[in-house]
Protein backbone atom coordinates (compact mmCIF):
# COMPACT_ATOMS: atom_id res chain seq x y z
CA UNK A 1 0.00 0.00 0.00
CA UNK A 2 0.96 3.49 -0.88
CA UNK A 3 1.21 5.12 2.74
CA UNK A 4 2.46 8.56 1.28
CA UNK A 5 -0.71 8.71 -1.11
CA UNK A 6 -3.00 7.88 1.26
CA UNK A 7 -1.94 10.55 3.37
CA UNK A 8 -1.78 13.28 1.06
CA UNK A 9 -5.52 11.69 0.23
CA UNK A 10 -6.56 12.37 3.64
CA UNK A 11 -5.21 15.66 4.39
CA UNK A 12 -6.80 16.58 1.28
CA UNK A 13 -10.20 14.60 1.20
CA UNK A 14 -11.12 14.51 4.92
CA UNK A 15 -8.59 17.19 6.72
CA UNK A 16 -9.25 20.59 4.61
CA UNK A 17 -12.77 20.14 4.12
CA UNK A 18 -13.27 19.86 7.63
CA UNK A 19 -11.87 23.37 7.71
CA UNK A 20 -8.25 22.47 9.36
CA UNK A 21 -5.96 24.66 6.94
CA UNK A 22 -3.43 25.84 9.54
CA UNK A 23 -0.12 24.90 7.81
CA UNK A 24 1.86 23.71 10.95
CA UNK A 25 -1.28 21.25 11.67
CA UNK A 26 -1.08 19.78 8.21
CA UNK A 27 2.69 19.32 8.12
CA UNK A 28 2.07 17.87 11.20
CA UNK A 29 0.06 15.17 9.99
CA UNK A 30 1.84 14.77 6.46
CA UNK A 31 5.42 14.16 8.50
CA UNK A 32 3.55 12.00 11.08
CA UNK A 33 3.38 7.94 10.12
CA UNK A 34 -0.17 7.66 11.70
CA UNK A 35 -0.01 3.90 9.94
CA UNK A 36 2.90 3.16 12.24
CA UNK A 37 0.81 3.90 15.26
CA UNK A 38 -2.24 1.33 14.64
CA UNK A 39 -2.61 -2.44 15.62
CA UNK A 40 -1.08 -4.58 12.80
CA UNK A 41 -4.73 -5.74 12.03
CA UNK A 42 -5.43 -2.39 10.87
CA UNK A 43 -2.87 -1.12 9.49
CA UNK A 44 -4.49 -0.17 5.74
CA UNK A 45 -7.01 1.29 7.38
CA UNK A 46 -4.98 3.68 9.52
CA UNK A 47 -5.86 6.75 7.05
CA UNK A 48 -9.44 6.03 6.53
CA UNK A 49 -12.18 8.23 8.42
CA UNK A 50 -12.96 6.13 11.00
CA UNK A 51 -12.05 5.39 14.82
CA UNK A 52 -9.75 2.46 15.03
CA UNK A 53 -10.20 0.10 17.99
CA UNK A 54 -6.73 -0.66 19.96
CA UNK A 55 -7.82 -3.25 22.14
CA UNK A 56 -8.85 -2.91 26.10
CA UNK A 57 -12.20 -0.97 25.06
CA UNK A 58 -10.38 1.83 23.40
CA UNK A 59 -9.91 3.18 19.89
CA UNK A 60 -8.25 6.07 17.90
CA UNK A 61 -10.27 9.38 17.26
CA UNK A 62 -10.53 10.10 13.80
CA UNK A 63 -8.39 11.76 11.72
CA UNK A 64 -10.11 14.77 10.97
CA UNK A 65 -11.08 15.18 14.71
CA UNK A 66 -7.49 15.24 15.90
CA UNK A 67 -6.54 17.53 13.17
CA UNK A 68 -8.98 19.91 14.54
CA UNK A 69 -7.76 19.82 17.90
CA UNK A 70 -4.51 20.47 16.88
CA UNK A 71 -5.93 23.32 14.78
CA UNK A 72 -8.26 24.70 18.13
CA UNK A 73 -5.71 24.84 20.92
CA UNK A 74 -3.23 26.36 18.23
CA UNK A 75 -0.31 24.28 19.65
CA UNK A 76 3.16 26.51 19.26
CA UNK A 77 6.70 25.40 19.89
CA UNK A 78 7.20 26.79 23.79
CA UNK A 79 3.77 24.70 24.81
CA UNK A 80 3.82 22.74 27.56
CA UNK A 81 0.83 20.04 27.12
CA UNK A 82 -1.08 17.83 29.64
CA UNK A 83 -3.10 14.86 27.55
CA UNK A 84 -5.69 12.83 28.66
CA UNK A 85 -5.49 9.33 27.09
CA UNK A 86 -2.10 8.16 25.42
CA UNK A 87 -3.98 5.21 23.10
CA UNK A 88 -1.26 4.34 21.04
CA UNK A 89 1.02 7.50 20.91
CA UNK A 90 -0.31 8.78 17.76
CA UNK A 91 -1.96 12.52 19.23
CA UNK A 92 0.79 12.33 21.75
CA UNK A 93 3.47 11.90 18.61
CA UNK A 94 1.49 14.55 17.36
CA UNK A 95 1.37 17.08 20.14
CA UNK A 96 4.87 16.92 20.83
CA UNK A 97 6.18 17.75 17.75
CA UNK A 98 4.35 20.81 17.87
CA UNK A 99 5.24 21.75 21.28
CA UNK A 100 7.58 21.69 23.95
CA UNK A 101 7.03 18.89 25.85
CA UNK A 102 3.76 16.54 26.23
CA UNK A 103 2.67 14.67 29.81
CA UNK A 104 0.43 12.05 28.73
CA UNK A 105 -1.84 10.20 31.26
CA UNK A 106 -3.22 6.65 30.22
CA UNK A 107 -5.19 4.53 32.95
CA UNK A 108 -4.63 1.40 30.91
CA UNK A 109 -1.15 0.22 31.81
CA UNK A 110 -1.18 -2.03 28.29
CA UNK A 111 -2.13 0.64 26.47
CA UNK A 112 0.19 2.71 27.91
CA UNK A 113 3.04 0.16 27.23
CA UNK A 114 1.97 0.70 23.66
CA UNK A 115 2.40 4.48 23.51
CA UNK A 116 5.71 3.91 24.96
CA UNK A 117 7.05 1.49 22.58
CA UNK A 118 5.77 3.36 19.81
CA UNK A 119 6.81 6.57 20.55
CA UNK A 120 10.58 5.36 21.25
CA UNK A 121 10.23 3.92 17.90
CA UNK A 122 9.73 7.00 16.35
CA UNK A 123 12.21 8.92 18.24
CA UNK A 124 9.94 10.98 20.54
CA UNK A 125 11.77 11.96 23.39
CA UNK A 126 9.87 15.12 24.48
CA UNK A 127 7.16 13.36 26.45
CA UNK A 128 6.79 12.24 29.52
CA UNK A 129 4.29 8.88 29.76
CA UNK A 130 2.46 8.20 33.42
CA UNK A 131 -0.14 5.61 34.20
CA UNK A 132 -3.42 6.82 35.89
CA UNK A 133 -6.64 7.85 36.05
CA UNK A 134 -6.83 11.70 34.66
CA UNK A 135 -10.43 12.16 34.22
CA UNK A 136 -10.74 14.48 36.96
CA UNK A 137 -7.61 16.44 36.49
CA UNK A 138 -3.38 15.70 36.57
CA UNK A 139 -2.00 19.02 38.19
CA UNK A 140 1.25 17.32 39.21
CA UNK A 141 2.95 19.01 36.49
CA UNK A 142 1.25 21.89 36.26
CA UNK A 143 0.66 24.62 35.34
CA UNK A 144 -0.04 23.60 30.99
CA UNK A 145 -0.47 25.85 28.14
CA UNK A 146 -2.53 23.31 26.26
CA UNK A 147 -4.66 20.69 27.88
CA UNK A 148 -5.96 17.81 25.61
CA UNK A 149 -8.77 15.19 26.93
CA UNK A 150 -9.16 12.54 24.45
CA UNK A 151 -12.68 11.22 25.64
CA UNK A 152 -15.32 12.43 26.35
CA UNK A 153 -16.06 13.68 29.62
CA UNK A 154 -20.05 14.53 31.00
CA UNK A 155 -18.78 17.17 33.46
CA UNK A 156 -16.13 18.99 32.96
CA UNK A 157 -13.67 19.18 36.12
CA UNK A 158 -12.62 22.45 37.58
CA UNK A 159 -8.96 20.73 37.97
CA UNK A 160 -8.51 21.17 34.50
CA UNK A 161 -9.34 24.67 34.26
CA UNK A 162 -7.26 25.74 36.92
CA UNK A 163 -4.03 24.07 35.44
CA UNK A 164 -4.03 26.00 32.94
CA UNK A 165 -1.23 29.15 32.72
CA UNK A 166 -2.83 32.32 31.63
CA UNK A 167 -3.52 32.48 28.48
CA UNK A 168 -3.91 28.30 27.97
CA UNK A 169 -6.22 26.20 25.87
CA UNK A 170 -8.40 23.26 27.08
CA UNK A 171 -10.20 21.01 24.27
CA UNK A 172 -12.69 18.82 25.60
CA UNK A 173 -15.51 17.08 23.84
CA UNK A 174 -18.10 17.78 26.85
CA UNK A 175 -21.50 15.82 27.22
CA UNK A 176 -23.23 12.64 26.73
CA UNK A 177 -25.47 10.88 24.64
CA UNK A 178 -26.90 11.90 22.32
CA UNK A 179 -25.46 16.02 22.43
CA UNK A 180 -21.99 16.55 22.86
CA UNK A 181 -19.60 19.26 22.40
CA UNK A 182 -16.22 20.33 21.17
CA UNK A 183 -15.24 22.70 23.05
CA UNK A 184 -12.35 25.16 23.65
CA UNK A 185 -11.56 26.64 27.09
CA UNK A 186 -9.41 29.40 27.37
CA UNK A 187 -7.94 31.21 30.70
CA UNK A 188 -8.07 34.84 30.29
CA UNK A 189 -7.60 35.99 33.79
CA UNK A 190 -6.45 34.29 37.71
CA UNK A 191 -10.03 33.63 38.14
CA UNK A 192 -11.48 33.87 34.45
CA UNK A 193 -11.93 31.79 31.38
CA UNK A 194 -13.59 31.81 27.68
CA UNK A 195 -15.42 28.93 26.89
CA UNK A 196 -16.51 28.41 23.29
CA UNK A 197 -18.59 25.11 21.88
CA UNK A 198 -16.36 24.46 18.31
CA UNK A 199 -18.87 21.67 17.11
CA UNK A 200 -20.98 18.68 18.04
CA UNK A 201 -19.69 15.68 17.65
CA UNK A 202 -19.74 11.92 19.78
CA UNK A 203 -16.69 10.09 21.03
CA UNK A 204 -16.56 7.38 23.83
CA UNK A 205 -16.31 8.17 27.50
CA UNK A 206 -12.76 8.72 29.71
CA UNK A 207 -13.03 5.91 32.27
CA UNK A 208 -14.32 7.16 35.47
CA UNK A 209 -15.06 10.50 33.41
CA UNK A 210 -17.53 12.50 36.24
CA UNK A 211 -21.11 12.45 35.30
CA UNK A 212 -23.83 14.47 35.61
CA UNK A 213 -25.99 15.56 39.11
CA UNK A 214 -29.62 14.22 38.06
CA UNK A 215 -32.23 15.67 40.30
CA UNK A 216 -33.89 13.37 42.33
CA UNK A 217 -37.96 14.08 43.52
Amino acid sequence: MDFEKARYNMVEQQIRPWDVLDKMVLDLLLGTRREEYVPEAYRALALADLEIPLGFGESMLSPKLEARILQAVNLRKSDRVLEIGSGSGYMTALLANGGQHVYSVEISPELSAMAERNLKAHHVGNVTLETGDGAKGWGKHGPYDVIVLTGSTPVLCEEFQKSLHLGGRLFAVVGEEPIMKATLVTRIGQDAWHTEDLFETRIPPLRNAPKQDKFRF
